[in-house]
């Protein structure tokens, strides 16, 4: 047999008749509209509006205008002042630059229009109302209720969440205050001054963003005098071994972070630090030196951990969208108060009403969203670097790694119909300018990578030597203002004869420029400003998410490395207590697990605590 091409407007025509049909089905024989699911509700109105996003005419449009871009440089378009100034904006101390990307004033019409096909502001609409949009787990998409203020009104199955939401922030607020005072101690009376909390994925890779941009600020300085917040997340013992390292059990207090309290790698953690806690105080230590947030209550209790101690959150939480709820505020209100993390709630709550509202012509993560989507599906570029030019924001790149893979690696639409079309992005960073020592090469004359410079005003520690040109702080700022410009305009190699430069080294030195970027100018960097750093982020997630038309809030990825662990680790116990042989996997994993048993049969297995 021949072998068949591809033929993507056939496929398009089969896809649409098979989504009619669909729709035709469900409307027809299903129960009526009122007695489906939320979930059900919501992927019928995205069946009966639309075909895939690739289909509609804007997305055609705008594969079109690729050809008009691609005539352009971004030399010629920074000379635009006029355009230059419509892709500035600010809001609420956030200035944002876009005027580095490539893109025209027809561009951004064209992208909104895409955004309008693809039912942007109907889709965030139903997020903030609660519908289930996470269709696939049956939930709403409420982080935005871990932020609001205590008198909105969100609802989630025809409730209000946020009554819940501030119970278990003044739950917080009252056991963090008590720990911090002293009014709660250890079991041997005395103050606890170190926090261990444990978890993995979402549990920890945002609160370790925002704990770390909150290190070096002067009022949390202040307010986290004498104590100390370490993170356990990896069931590698090395991590286990680094973050008991120097404290003192007598004074340590573990806070568990499991929803289910099941995760495998957070309760093999949780296990080893209540033996150390244990070996070193006694089993009834357990009661006053570890908390747990999770809503099983049942299995906290046979844990150890008195269920008063349980802070609650739910469903419609996303893991790597939680920092907001108990997950983050619980370990960040220990070290630095409530007040402080209060702060860092209503800087992403600000962001969340912007969003909400602001239209899209000066709506930031809207802009974002679409310009990344621009990106990826039109120019062809998969990456993205997150370039922070603040130590501060060293977690920021790993955190927004989940964030956004996590969420929009998808290969399927949210009714199921696989993609004819790449959705997500890679990201990845470091601060600058380390980076630019780093990977900065690849980008200004390999691959070209779309960059978000992030830059800060007012320093966290600012820094004048005496006889030095400019400050600490104003040289790392003007690597921040160099760079996009060194990236957009490029050198030519006219301008390196010009300069005198040997012939043979002209093209190694010749810099083709046209390199996009955006650049986000914050005031400083205080718990508000972090936090609405974060909100943005979230939200151009979404947005890319909604234009491509997938399902940003579920991780099915994930789950499969799960049960595939799983198997694995029966087969280790299997043979390491009952000596049977390794069977039921391929020949190379077969092998492996073989070669890594013989070669650990001779480790001491148990970890005694002294």
């Amino acid at each position: 047999m021949g072998s068949v091409l591809f033929d993507s407007k056939l496929f398009a025509f089969f896809n649409k008749v098979l989504r009619k049909l669909i729709f035709d089905w469900r409307v027809l024989y299903l129960p009526s509209k009122k007695t489906l699911s939320a979930s059900s509700t919501y992927i019928l109105r995205i069946m009966a509006s639309s075909t895939l996003i690739c289909d509609t005419e804007p997305w055609k449009e705008l594969r079109a205008h690729v050809e008009d871009i691609n005539k352009t440089h971004l030399r010629d378009l920074m000379n635009d002042t006029k355009r230059c100034q419509s892709m500035m904006m600010e809001f609420d101390g956030i200035l944002l630059d876009y005027s580095r990307q490539r893109a025209t004033l027809d561009t951004l019409n064209k992208l909104f229009n895409l955004a309008e096909a693809a039912r942007v502001k109907e889709k965030i609409n139903w997020m903030f109302n609660g519908e289930h949009i996470n269709s696939t787990e049956n939930r709403s998409v409420l982080h935005v209720a871990l932020r609001a203020p205590r008198d909105t009104v969100i609802n989630s199955d025809g409730e209000n969440v946020v009554p819940e939401v501030w119970q278990v922030l003044d739950k917080i607020r009252d056991f963090s205050e008590r720990v911090r005072s002293g009014a709660w101690v250890g079991v041997t009376g005395k103050t606890l001054k170190a926090v261990v909390a444990i978890g993995i994925g979402g549990s920890f890779l945002g609160p370790l963003f925002v704990h770390t941009a909150l290190q070096t600020e002067a009022e949390a300085i202040e307010c986290a005098r004498g104590r100390q917040l370490r993170f356990l997340a990896n069931v590698d013992p090395i991590d286990v071994a680094r973050n008991i390292t120097g404290l003192n059990p007598e004074t340590t207090l573990v806070v568990v972070v499991s929803k289910t309290f099941t995760t495998a790698e957070t309760m093999l953690n949780a296990r080893t630090l209540r033996e150390w806690i244990s070996s070193a105080l006694g089993p009834q230590a357990v009661a006053k030196h570890m908390v747990a947030v999770s809503t099983n209550l049942k299995l906290v209790e046979q844990f150890g951990i008195d269920p008063n101690n349980a802070f609650a959150f739910w469903d419609w939480v996303g893991g790597r969208y939680s920092v907001c709820s108990a997950v983050g505020v619980l370990p960040l209100s220990l070290q630095y108060g409530f007040s402080i993390v209060e702060k860092f709630l209503k800087g992403a709550s600000s962001v969340d009403r912007h969003f909400y509202s602001a239209p899209f012509e000066k709506n930031i993560p809207v802009i974002l969203g679409l310009l990344s989507v621009w990106n990826v599906s039109f120019l062809g570029y998969p990456a993205r670097a997150i370039l922070p030019y603040s130590q501060a924001l060293e977690k920021l790149a790993p955190h927004i790694q989940q964030v956004s893979m996590e969420s929009n690696g998808k290969g399927v639409s949210i009714d199921g119909v696989p993609l004819p079309y790449q959705t997500g992005e890679i990201d990845f960073g470091e601060p600058g300018t380390n980076g630019q020592h780093s990977f900065y090469q690849l980008i200004h004359q390999g691959r070209v990578i779309p960059c978000d410079f992030i830059g800060v005003v007012k320093s966290q520690q600012p820094i004048y030597l005496k006889d030095e040109v400019v400050s600490n702080h104003d040289e790392v700022m003007s690597n921040f203002f160099a760079q996009p410009d060194a990236l957009a305009y490029g050198k030519t190699p006219e301008q390196l004869q010009k300069e005198n430069v040997p012939e043979h080294l002209v093209s190694h030195k010749t810099f083709s420029g046209n390199r996009p970027s955006l650049s986000i100018l914050l005031p400083s960097l205080n718990a508000y400003n972090i936090g609405q750093l974060l909100a943005i982020y979230e939200h151009r997630v979404a947005v890319q998410g909604f234009v491509w038309g997938i399902n940003s809030f579920d991780q099915w990825g994930v789950e499969l490395g799960k049960s595939l662990a799983t198997q694995v680790r029966k087969q280790l116990h299997a043979s390491r207590k009952k000596g049977e042989s390794v069977e039921g996997f391929n020949f190379s994993t077969k092998m492996l697990i073989t070669k890594y048993l013989e070669s650990a049969m001779g480790q001491c297995l148990a970890v005694v605590f002294k």
